[in-house]
């Protein structure tokens, strides 16, 4: 494990950060998100029945590992500006989907790292653009594999309360009044287990708007685990914080974001 357990972000800490980019605040759901470290749980009694072998353990020793271990700091101002890189970014090229899944999120990504990164921005995307507590737990409860927590604790579900709260919306959701969009621009993979578990993260490029238009970058990571013929969220403690910069900036380069490439058209 890493040797150090990075601290919880505070909901008043979150607010500072992003209250300087939002109109009536309403950007506190895109800037550096709340890290809250979680125990392991698991909702799967056969796994429960036996006991792990020694490689096992090792496994998820090194998967844990591999979670914990801090990415770069950066300051809440290089979400929403930053220096253009001297140079361009490396590439990564993500796999298209081929269908739409459970929770009407797009899947059908292959059995590669790069499927898992475009499971997660397609899971992220779906939940930030919607806007919708419900909507959140759908998709949590069709993606999550058992022993991943609950939605009511999901990073992503937060986030979206966040937001409601913050741009002073009554209900679950945002409502025809609100319009976000969330488009992956950058991605990385801190790390893998083969082609069967990936930590992935995507930088997404994320804009809200309720009287006016505000912008910022925003990075999220989960572990992900191939699991029933596609890419789900794995169980495990919530990864630390992915760094949240302005796309195409030097920072963003200095994170180890890839520009994010579509498959060519053939």
């Amino acid at each position: 494990m890493a040797a150090g357990t990075p601290e919880p972000w505070s909901r008043q800490r979150l607010g500072c950060a992003l209250a300087a980019i939002a109109v009536v605040m309403v950007m506190l759901l895109v800037g550096v998100a709340i890290w809250v470290a979680r125990a392991l749980t698991s909702g799967d009694e056969s796994m429960q029945a036996s006991r792990p072998t020694a490689s096992e353990v090792h496994g998820q020793q090194e998967r844990d590992r591999v979670a914990a271990e801090p990415m770069l700091q950066v300051d809440p101002v290089d979400a929403r500006q930053g220096t253009p890189a001297a140079a361009p970014a490396p590439t990564m090229r993500i796999p298209s989907p081929t269908k739409v899944g459970a929770a009407e999120v797009p899947t059908g990504f292959p059995q590669s790292p790069e499927g898992a990164v475009g499971q997660l921005a397609a899971i992220a995307q779906v939940v930030t653009e919607g806007m919708s507590i419900p909507h959140a737990a759908a998709v949590h409860d069709e993606w999550a594999m058992p022993g991943a927590g609950s939605a009511a604790d999901w990073q992503l579900t937060e986030n979206v309360r966040v937001f409601l709260e913050s741009a002073q919306l009554s209900g679950q959701e945002a409502g025809s009044s609100v319009t976000v969009m969330a488009d992956p621009v950058a991605a990385q993979i801190k790390g893998h287990d083969g082609d069967t578990w990936v930590l992935a993260c995507v930088l997404f490029d994320v804009k809200a708007v309720v009287a006016q238009e505000a912008r910022t970058g925003w990075g999220h990571c989960e572990r992900m685990q191939w699991h029933d013929g596609a890419w789900k969220i794995a169980p495990g403690q919530r990864p630390a914080p992915a760094p949240s910069t302005w796309p195409g900036s030097q920072k963003a380069i200095e994170a180890g974001w890839r520009t994010w490439v579509e498959p060519e058209k053939s």
